[in-house]
């Protein structure tokens, strides 16, 4: 079977790669693509792969420009995310969660037998649905969040928002001025309003990247994080998002 893996974290890539070859020895790895600009070339200029397995948010895209006339079965590889693998299950699709391990690379090859027996038209579907999925995600859909209080509605400036968390089961929203206000939506909802300059740290918040001011380890190898407004309660990533995070820290705006 020959095998491409897509993936922007080199060691990530070199990790599965290895862990490819000791699950099953006959398994080629034919290339590994770090980018969406060297996919595009790769793939215009070479036969398709058996299988690939992919990142899905690259350093200059989503993995899906790639993908998209491929044709071709896809493992995904990603940090937790619960949207998306509430996506990936709900559909069927194929994944891994980094860290990986080789038990979990293994069940991967073996949803990769289903996803041949599913045909082309499913997985274009699939793709269409992860893709729109991740298209949503990327950008803001709105300018301000409105909040109700009363007989009163007030436009809150996205850009004006330092975090957004949950406490006491109460959605708070907090400016960098800080004021605080309540909306009347979910945490979830407002991860998908927000788009691309918050990161879903875990259950319970919902960052801007420009309240942040710096990210320590900790000896559990979480993430504390340091933001730009005062607040008691420290915020943790796990280890498991601690890579999606800090990729998404340092992407260009």
């Amino acid at each position: 079977m020959k095998i491409v893996i897509i993936e922007d974290e080199r060691l990530t890539a070199t990790d599965l790669q290895q862990t490819l070859k000791q699950i099953d020895p006959s398994l080629e790895i034919i290339s590994i693509i770090h980018s969406v600009k060297e996919g595009l070339v790769y793939f215009s200029e070479n036969e398709k792969p058996d299988l690939i397995f992919s990142d899905i948010r690259l350093g200059d895209g989503l993995s899906f420009e790639i993908l998209n006339d491929l044709q071709v079965p896809v493992i995904f590889c990603t940090a937790y995310d619960e949207y998306a693998l509430n996506a990936f299950n709900a559909n069927g699709i194929g994944y891994i969660l980094k860290p990986f391990t080789e038990d979990s690379v293994k069940e991967a090859l073996l949803k990769y037998k289903k996803l041949v027996g599913t045909g082309q038209q499913e997985i274009v579907r699939q793709y269409e649905t992860l893709k729109n999925m991740f298209s949503f995600a990327t950008k803001p859909k709105i300018s301000s969040l409105l909040i109700y209080h009363k007989d009163i509605v007030l436009p809150i400036r996205i850009v004006d928002v330092a975090m957004v968390y949950l406490k006491n089961n109460i959605v708070h929203i907090c400016t960098f001025d800080l004021k605080f206000y309540y909306p009347n939506k979910s945490l979830d909802e407002l991860e998908q309003l927000m788009g691309e300059q918050f990161f879903r740290v875990n259950r319970q918040y919902l960052v801007n990247r420009k309240a942040v001011t710096h990210a320590s380890s900790l000896l559990s190898r979480k993430i504390s994080l340091s933001i730009s407004v005062p607040h008691d309660e420290m915020i943790t990533i796990s280890r498991e998002k601690a890579p999606q995070f800090l990729k998404w820290l340092q992407a260009i705006e």
